[in-house]
């Protein structure tokens, strides 16, 4: 029987996310890296519009954005029960002005902005997960669930940004929070390093 195939990036906290519920629920699939400079030809007739994440099932079915693939991995199985702890809103503002500040603080000779602005209002962001960390370890209580999963990869490349500024902060619930899903045996599982995939290659099977 095929197995699905997932065509990712490991650096793209989309991808990311994508790959943290699929290892967690288990699901066995073909991972295919892919180089974003020169991204490989059956991933763009399955998703023209050539981002990643995207999951093509036995049947040609195709998945290509990171939460419903994560969706379609925990309702399959979920043995941590992640599903019960989500936050649709808080992953909005995640994928929205927060991830709107990032872009623009990180690349901001690519946008023309100014970085600072675009920092604190993405450290807006960052207090209200402050805040929220102060009933419970995690974003919807003790155990990770996710929100946790979907929010963290952003986080984290906010936090690399500037990694002295970041850890001057007084957010440090957030930066206890960010250090255990980075530091996660799960985390580590979904970072191994693959080379490029190529039509032909041998196939590289996850988790």
């Amino acid at each position: 029987m095929a197995r699905p195939v997932l065509y990712s990036f490991r650096r793209c906290p989309y991808a990311m996310r994508a790959r943290l519920a699929l290892a967690v629920a288990n699901e066995q699939i073909e991972l295919r890296e892919v180089k974003l400079s020169d991204k490989p030809a059956a991933m763009l007739e399955a998703s023209p519009k050539g981002t990643v994440p995207v999951l093509v099932l036995p049947g040609d079915v195709v998945i290509d954005e990171s939460l419903s693939i994560m969706d379609h991995a925990l309702r399959a199985h979920d043995p941590e029960g992640w599903l019960q702890r989500d936050a649709p809103d808080l992953i909005a503002r995640c994928d929205g002005p927060f991830k709107h500040a990032l872009d623009r603080y990180k690349y901001h000779t690519r946008y023309d902005t100014d970085p600072l602005e675009h920092r604190a209002d993405g450290l807006a962001f960052l207090q209200e997960l402050e805040r929220r960390l102060e009933d419970s370890a995690n974003l919807c209580g003790e155990m990770r669930g996710k929100a946790d999963a979907a929010i963290f990869p952003f986080v984290r490349q906010f936090a690399a940004t500037d990694r002295d500024w970041f850890d001057a902060q007084p957010i440090p619930r957030v930066r206890a929070w960010l250090a255990r899903q980075v530091g996660s045996e799960l985390f580590k599982t979904v970072m191994v390093r693959h080379a490029p995939w190529s039509a032909g290659d041998e196939a590289v099977f996850f988790p």
